[in-house]
């Protein structure tokens, strides 16, 4: 193979290109997650070029100055095996920093991202698929009806980061439904985001302080899509979140390893029914 390829930044026009390569991974991102994600670190999302065509992907956004979490991380097959992804991984780490690094790897290599990038195994991640039969929950309001400032604190609660960027476009993205579970008093109880896939529709995240208002909000999510394939990502050791996805018949898809290079942080997984996004936490 010809080693003369460069790594550098992708430009605003090419950030569907890891999506798409995602997808044909199996993958199966939302239609419009550049559009939350890019915003918030450009400088992260790193490809490889090889006379003029490029050949590789990686992408690490930096939440935060202690935390990033990194995904579509992608070689053409041809192109494997010569390298290239292993300098796509030293930009990254170049861009990271001393961040904590969190991934959503596939399961079977977590022993490959343990030796070669040092990252511990905090627990699986598993997809589940299956056909939306949602009711309508009348006592769910819009996340954009609520002070954006209130679901931000909410949200952060249960990432290890603040991501009010991408939370501001995550909630408002096409072809989507964020909703909000709120208490006499205004206060948050819980809130999901189902959004437009490549393949159907994608629930996440939905956190919520019990298993109760998880399953309210996950049947007013899926109600915005009668009939429609669904799927939903539940953290394995949240084991009311794996019964919300069984008592409904969905199947298992895959599961990823979520790691970490420093630490695991210390969330509150009992109410994280359902994951953000594999690609970027």
């Amino acid at each position: 193979m010809n080693q003369n390829y460069h790594i550098r930044n992708l430009t605003p026009d090419e950030v569907s290109i890891p999506i798409e390569w995602a997808r044909y991974e199996g993958w199966n991102p939302g239609l419009y997650d550049a559009l939350s994600h890019y915003p918030v670190d450009p400088s992260g999302w790193f490809c490889a070029e090889l006379d003029g065509e490029i050949i590789g992907t990686a992408v690490a956004v930096n939440y935060d100055a202690a935390f990033s979490f990194g995904g579509f991380y992608i070689v053409k097959k041809q192109f494997r095996d010569h390298g290239v992804g292993w300098d796509l991984v030293r930009a990254m780490n170049n861009h990271i920093g001393d961040r904590n690094f969190g991934i959503d790897g596939v399961f079977e290599m977590q022993e490959k991202y343990r030796e070669k990038m040092g990252m511990i195994f905090a627990y699986r991640n598993i997809r589940w698929q299956g056909i939306s039969s949602g009711i309508e929950q009348p006592d769910l309001v819009l996340a954009t009806n609520v002070p954006f400032d209130s679901l931000l604190r909410y949200d952060t609660a249960h990432f290890p980061a603040e991501r009010k960027i991408f939370l501001e476009n995550w909630i408002r993205q096409p072809e989507g439904t964020a909703q909000v579970k709120l208490d006499r008093d205004e206060k948050i109880r819980g809130y999901g985001v189902i959004r437009k896939c490549y393949e159907g529709h994608k629930i996440g995240p939905i956190f919520a302080e019990n298993p109760l208002i998880a399953d309210e909000i996950f049947e007013g999510l899926t109600s915005t899509v009668p009939g429609e394939v669904i799927f939903f990502d539940t953290p394995e050791p949240n084991n009311e979140a794996v019964r919300m996805a069984q008592k409904r018949q969905m199947t298992e898809v895959f599961g990823t390893a979520r790691m970490y290079t420093k630490m695991i942080p210390g969330l509150p997984v009992h109410e994280i029914f359902g994951v953000t996004t594999f690609e970027l936490g």
